[in-house]
């Protein structure tokens, strides 16, 4: 589906009498799709010489750096750091992790990124919410616990990415149990301080982005509440983005939405990387999967004009 909507040129990866073998099962066929066995790659050698470079490798103490680099999540990172692909989508047969650790040890971050996160697309059927019904929800998938710079820093990638999106200038509500200082804890001083220095990052960097916090949820979505509780704001009542306080609350969000709202979900985009990669859950739908390429593929051709020198060794 990906290259027949003319989105791009697939690759997998993987032994290629498999590959077919699948394909043939469910009569999909493999015309202009490129198959890599990172076993057999003229690549590999190449990209053991690189990883043997990189201090990450010697601190995980690791002796063989074939039987790293034939994984296929090493080598797909490896393709993307160097350029041999665009972008990397991944995750549907393995637990986050997985997917994640080789991101983390062999893609460059972004030099303003504070910490990697992640950010999943939702698409409502109701259109009143967010941006014609699609929202961001952020972080969704990799940060525990952040603190208040790592909040700020989560809430600067996914309002960068949301503009890319939107291709305007994306709301960014940061999410809390309190608004506007109905209730005092270190969690909600965590999210009014994050707000503050995601207001500060983004001007900084000269781009343009709407940012309100600490608010709850009601607030951010709903006009006649945000009124009430907010007042004057750009972002209360008609936030597309949506920053969570931490990993329990913003991957439930994601989870109850889907189930109860009958929303789509895409995602997760990893953000704070300087190549565009998502991981997707063991649960994803051909569809989503499309889709989801395509938004990374998208992020690609901006990455190359922001980041021309980032694959560089």
């Amino acid at each position: 589906m990906f290259y027949e909507r003319e989105l791009g040129v697939p690759i997998l990866l993987g032994k290629r009498d498999v590959i077919e073998r699948v394909a043939l099962s469910e009569k999909i066929g493999l015309d202009h799709v490129a198959i890599i066995n990172p076993e057999t790659s003229s690549d590999l050698p190449i990209f053991c010489q690189r990883l043997e470079r990189l201090d990450r490798y010697k601190k995980m103490g690791l002796k063989d750096s074939r039987a790293v680099m034939i994984n296929h999540n090493y080598f797909a990172a490896m393709m993307v750091q160097y350029g041999l692909a665009d972008a990397l989508v991944g995750g549907v047969s393995a637990y986050g992790g997985v997917f994640l650790r080789p991101l983390l040890n062999l893609i460059k971050p972004l030099p303003h990124a504070e910490v990697i996160s992640s950010c999943t697309i939702v698409e409502m059927e109701d259109k009143s919410f967010g941006d014609d019904g699609v929202l961001f929800f952020s972080d969704t998938g990799v940060v525990p616990d952040p603190n208040m710079q790592q909040l700020a820093s989560i809430a600067v990638q996914a309002g960068l990415v949301a503009r890319q999106v939107f291709g305007r200038r994306p709301r960014v509500a940061l999410l809390s149990f309190s608004t506007k200082g109905s209730a005092r804890t270190a969690s909600t001083e965590k999210v009014a301080g994050a707000t503050e220095l995601a207001r500060q990052a983004f001007s900084k960097l000269g781009v343009e982005v709407a940012v309100d916090g600490e608010m709850q949820a009601d607030a951010a979505l709903n006009p006649e509440l945000a009124e009430r509780k907010m007042g004057p704001s750009l972002v209360a009542g008609k936030a597309n983005v949506l920053i969570f306080p931490d990993l329990n609350s913003g991957n439930i969000a994601v989870k109850l939405v889907h189930q109860f709202a009958a929303a789509r979900t895409f995602g997760q985009l990893i953000l704070g990387l300087t190549r565009p990669a998502a991981d997707l859950s063991r649960g994803t739908d051909p569809e989503e999967i499309v889709s989801v390429a395509a938004l990374v593929g998208l992020q690609a051709i901006e990455y190359r004009k922001l980041y021309p020198e980032s694959g560089d060794a």
